[in-house]
């Protein structure tokens, strides 16, 4: 379940808590190969995720559109990677306009009795349209990921 708490009009805030230890969630984030397993909506699942979790080092991700096939670019900087609890990166769309600002994501993950409760917050949004529309691409993308995370454990 996922709760949205909009602290500020610009800001996107979801949490979930996923039954897999926390070093497993930091894998899944971390390590392209599970990446490309969760990554993006189930409309538009990750086709090509390219990083390297380092503090300064770039990421560039690929989804694809199950209905058209029409590729949508995306990628960003990770800012501050704290194993095995934060990661912290820029998020732009490849695109012109205001689906192409660049945005900071910030992840935290803690641990509970073998659970793990994920935050993720993202901002700036320039209207409630785009945010709306992450918060959307999000949850269905936490929802891949929940259950990736069962099959791996």
């Amino acid at each position: 379940m996922s709760v949205v708490t909009p602290e500020k009009s610009n800001e996107l805030i979801i949490t979930r808590t996923f039954d897999a230890p926390r070093a497993l969630v930091w894998k899944a984030w971390t390590d392209p190969k599970h990446a490309l397993n969760w990554w993006g909506p189930s409309h538009h699942p990750a086709v090509n995720v390219m990083w390297d979790v380092r503090s300064g080092a770039r990421w560039r991700n690929c989804l694809r559109s199950v209905e058209t096939g029409d590729l949508l670019w995306h990628g960003g900087e990770f800012r501050k990677v704290v194993e095995p609890e934060l990661l912290a990166f820029t998020f732009a769309w490849e695109e012109t306009g205001e689906r192409g600002i660049e945005n900071l994501i910030i992840i935290t993950l803690t641990e509970n009795h073998g659970k793990t409760t994920m935050v993720l917050r993202q901002t700036p949004f320039q209207s409630l349209l785009e945010q709306e529309g992450h918060n959307e691409g999000w949850n269905n993308t936490f929802d891949r990921l929940a259950t990736y995370l069962t099959k791996v454990i």
